[in-house]
């Protein structure tokens, strides 16, 4: 059994930590023209083939509601940033293109926002790096409960 005061006291460093950190490279996006959550949809969008996504895995990837990013990416596909087309293999869903303007805004913002990342981590080894990688991993697998 977990030692409750060390697994609380991990937890708050961990949340403490991570709230630092974000808050220390969202500075990126003070003068951008995307957010950062538009930032992360284009993020998973651009990594899949032909620069697509299905909208349900923009979701999964997002920290936000399904209905939340719904609407994120109706703007976005508004200002011209992404392309959104019915999923022809799912009636009920759909595809997210990165359009040339998406694309290029997100290389744009992600150069800065990757060397942002890597100069405060920089405060770890690789082998920290590469630890702190697989116990988050360890921390993500689904839960047993709610």
């Amino acid at each position: 059994m977990t030692d409750r005061r060390l697994a609380v006291d991990a937890w708050e460093s961990l949340f403490r930590a991570q709230y630092e950190v974000f808050a220390e490279i969202s500075c990126d996006f003070n003068d951008s023209v995307l957010s950062q959550a538009e930032y992360d949809v284009l993020l998973t969008v651009t990594r899949g083939d032909d620069m697509s996504a299905r909208l349900r895995d923009v979701t999964a990837n997002m920290l936000i509601s399904q209905p939340s990013v719904s609407r994120l990416v109706d703007r976005m596909v508004a200002r011209g940033l992404l392309s959104k087309c019915p999923d022809p293999q799912d009636g009920r869903g759909s595809i997210v293109r990165a359009t040339d303007a998406g694309a290029t805004a997100f290389r744009r913002i992600a150069s800065q926002h990757g060397r942002s990342i890597a100069e405060r981590m920089s405060t770890l080894s690789d082998d920290e790096l590469q630890q702190l990688r697989d116990l988050t991993a360890k921390l993500r697998r689904p839960a047993t409960g709610c």
